[in-house]
């Protein structure tokens, strides 16, 4: 795995005191604990990693301990809440092994900082947690990584055969109750009186990820179609969760919560590394010579083509977008080499037309990737020496993206996905938690106020996002338990407390 590397930045703004107030208005510390119309003696939880307390690329115990659920879980036994038990993995390295061979890598962890910037690494050590000792017995939190709303209800889907072959999911392989059984159902079989539903994150977050690597399957209703970084149909992740509400309705189970996606490119993961990073500063030198050897003529050949606002000069008093690869753009290649030919000679034209043919600078509708952060000027094996520096001479591929166009699919996906799910929540008379809108608060220039300390969602010194730059840390997960706590109080007259933030852990730096 590549090392994250991100901008100097003053850690200590992660422990910024602003005020003693607080954003959680619902706080019912000095109210008597009631349970009001709900019981909340056997609470199970579903959904995907977010459930789980997977932080740091990683599930480990003490994520565990602090996921969102389990917070929930101590405050609900306070109102007649039962154990909540989890699926514990083995250690607090995290990783996964099958058969003697890791299938899962470790937790990522700051290992030390070089001018200001932090090391990002993986632990340095052999996963202890085997996908083949199976988990048995009553457990409470169905949190999935890397599940989708369809996996929830997908027979075989913890088949530990299926692994190997990408059918099954390790983590669900560790305690399902059969080769064939589904999530739900092993949910169901717990007798549950309350639970909360939070799935449909990668449905759309793999697609994302990866820099649009994927279909959006609009209009294709058969998900075992589907490819891993696929963007679900609508009408898939609105069935599979009327189907597990259903199934608990039908199974007596009437009270729960359910939360909506929160608009996944507002995350660090696609906040951090801006659209311009290229300062001229950092081009030094080099600058003059790329606008007169490259960028110049490609911006003169594009537009002979029509196509000149793909390449703009760079500039010597501003910072500078990155030159990426747009495989919505028409190819441009055989066009390019011709033009090209007569100046630079037919293999060194050829060579530019097959590069450049849907090159075109990155603008503030596209999305430069946390790990892509590491690959901006570095060499590209195998390109001609005189263009070959990622970002700067030769265009970043398109896993190194999200751009303008494959965000707005992103963005169309997932407003479709929280129409339904508030939908259902109205229908099924569920506590619903806007998830999508305490996201966007946390991501405003205001971020969020506990106790004195100010959350946002910047890379590392925000304090909510872990290290992988898309889940949360401890403190993290519990402003979302405090938000379904807050939501659940208010749909059941319930009189849940609040939790205390900042006791929770954050990003963890080196000593």
């Amino acid at each position: 795995m590549k090392k994250i590397l991100i901008s100097t930045i003053a850690v200590s703004a992660l422990f910024f005191t602003i005020s003693c107030e607080t954003d959680f208005d619902t706080d019912v510390s000095s109210i008597q604990v009631t349970n009001g119309e709900a019981n909340f003696s056997k609470y199970v939880s579903l959904g995907n990693s977010l459930t789980s307390g997977f932080r740091d690329n990683a599930l480990y115990i003490d994520g565990q301990n602090d996921s969102y659920p389990n917070i929930m879980a101590q405050q609900m036994k306070l109102a007649g809440g039962g154990a909540f038990v989890q699926p514990l993995m083995a250690d607090n390295n995290g990783g996964l092994i099958l058969g003697g061979t890791a299938v899962q890598a470790t937790k990522l962890y700051i290992k030390s900082f070089t001018n200001g910037a932090p090391d990002i690494v993986n632990v340095n050590a052999t996963p202890t947690t085997n996908v083949a000792t199976k988990i048995t017995g009553s457990l409470n939190n169905m949190g999935i990584p890397g599940a989708k709303s369809f996996h929830l209800i997908t027979p075989g889907y913890g088949n530990i055969a299926g692994v190997s072959t990408g059918t099954a999911n390790p983590y669900y392989a560790r305690f399902s109750s059969s080769a064939t059984s589904r999530v739900l159902d092993d949910a169901i079989a717990q007798k549950p009186t309350f639970y909360s539903l939070w799935i449909g994150n990668n449905d759309v977050l793999s697609y994302a990820t990866t820099g649009g690597m994927g279909t959006d399957q609009k209009g294709n209703t058969n998900p075992a179609t589907y490819g891993p970084n696929d963007i679900s149909d609508p009408a898939v992740v609105a069935g599979s969760i009327q189907t597990i509400l259903q199934t608990f309705k039908n199974s007596g189970v009437t009270k729960g919560v359910i939360a909506n996606i929160p608009s996944v490119t507002s995350i660090p993961y696609f906040t951090t590394v801006p659209y311009n990073p290229l300062t001229p500063a950092a081009l030094g030198a080099n600058l003059s010579v790329l606008n007169a050897s490259l960028y110049t003529p490609l911006k003169q050949a594009l537009t002979a083509f029509g196509a000149g606002n793909r390449i703009n000069l760079l500039s010597a008093t501003a910072t500078n977008p990155v030159l990426i690869k747009d495989v919505s753009l028409t190819n441009l290649s055989a066009e390019l080499t011709l033009a090209l030919t007569p100046s630079l000679g037919a293999p060194t034209a050829a060579a530019f037309g097959q590069i450049y043919g849907q090159a075109r600078q990155s603008t503030p509708g596209d999305y430069i990737l946390l790990p892509t952060k590491s690959v901006i000027g570095s060499t590209v094996s195998g390109a001609p020496a005189s263009i070959n520096v990622y970002g700067i001479s030769y265009p970043l591929e398109n896993q190194h993206v999200l751009t303008a166009a494959e965000a707005a699919k992103v963005k169309a996906a997932v407003d479709a996905y929280n129409a339904s799910i508030k939908s259902l929540a109205d229908s099924y008379g569920l506590a619903f938690v806007d998830a999508n809108a305490k996201m966007n608060e946390l991501n405003g220039l205001s971020g969020i106020q506990f106790d004195g300390v100010k959350y946002t969602a910047k890379f590392v010194t925000g304090g909510t996002f872990s290290l992988d730059g898309v889940h949360l840390t401890g403190r993290g997960y519990a402003i979302v338990a405090n938000e379904f706590l807050k939501m659940i109080n208010q749909k059941y007259k319930s009189t849940l407390p609040m939790v205390e933030v900042n006791k929770y852990q954050g990003v963890t730096f080196p000593k």
